[in-house]
């Protein structure tokens, strides 16, 4: 019976990555449900492509929007490339479905998990099972991509690499939006940063105006420092710490 959004007013526009950030029950995760059409607002609406959600079909959505949740859940022992595969489905009988091994082999090269195709999903590792699930999105080719915490599971390398693609796909004219916990990939990867605190949008902007230590600390309840990389100007988000043995 809580109410756990209130008021948000929230736009992902076609050529620019969006970062969905805040801190633990923020509500970005409703949030996120909300805008996949898996939890319907009690108020309010949410449009894809200037029509509401609820009027597309679920094919029609397919083809205009991609969502990686956290974790591909699959009992079945697939192999890599079936995975992958998957993200066509929506453009079975298309003219697109020509190019379908074309799309999934570029697809499965861009997330790294090419040398994965013969393997079983479920023999895969956890940040592996988040490449090939990236890779199914990829390969489903729309204009609207909705990340939940794509690189929760990824090394560093994978992290870069993942949110690199994101952003050419965004430069491409996809609209993308990407929970993230990471603040520094935020900024080093997000056109806008939308900063929830308590079921509400708090701050929606370029990283440079929403990644304050005002800002950030008050929403998080912990004394952030922000400051800029002297040579190349990148933003770095750095967590005040107690110095030990005090």
């Amino acid at each position: 019976g809580n109410r756990i959004l209130e008021g948000v007013d929230f736009l992902a526009r076609a050529g620019e990555v969006v970062a969905l950030v805040g801190p633990n029950g923020a509500g970005k995760s409703t949030l996120f449900s909300v805008l996949c059409g898996d939890l319907a607002p009690v108020s309010g609406n949410v449009y894809l492509f200037g029509e509401p959600l609820s009027r597309w079909s679920t094919v029609e959505r397919a083809l205009r929007r991609g969502v990686l949740p956290q974790q591909l859940a699959m009992s079945f022992p697939f192999l890599v490339r079936d995975v992958v595969q998957m993200g066509r489905a929506p453009w079975v009988g298309t003219a697109s479905s020509e190019e379908d091994e074309t799309i999934v082999t570029e697809a499965m090269k861009s997330a790294d998990v090419t040398h994965l195709a013969a393997r079983r999903f479920t023999s895969l590792s956890g940040g592996e099972r988040a490449r090939v699930a990236f890779a199914r999105i990829l390969a489903q080719q729309c204009q609207v991509m909705l990340l939940d915490e794509p690189t929760a599971a990824l090394d560093i390398h994978h992290q870069e690499t993942l949110l690199e693609t994101v952003r050419k796909r965004a430069r491409g004219g996809s609209a993308v939006v990407v929970v993230l916990h990471d603040l520094a990939l935020a900024a080093a990867y997000a056109d806008r940063i939308a900063l929830m605190s308590e079921g509400t949008i708090v701050g929606d902007g370029p990283p440079g105006e929403i990644l304050t230590d005002e800002m950030l600390s008050g929403v998080y309840g912990h004394k952030i420092h922000v400051q800029r990389e002297e040579h190349t100007g990148e933003i770095m988000v750095i967590p005040r710490r107690e110095r030990r043995g005090q």
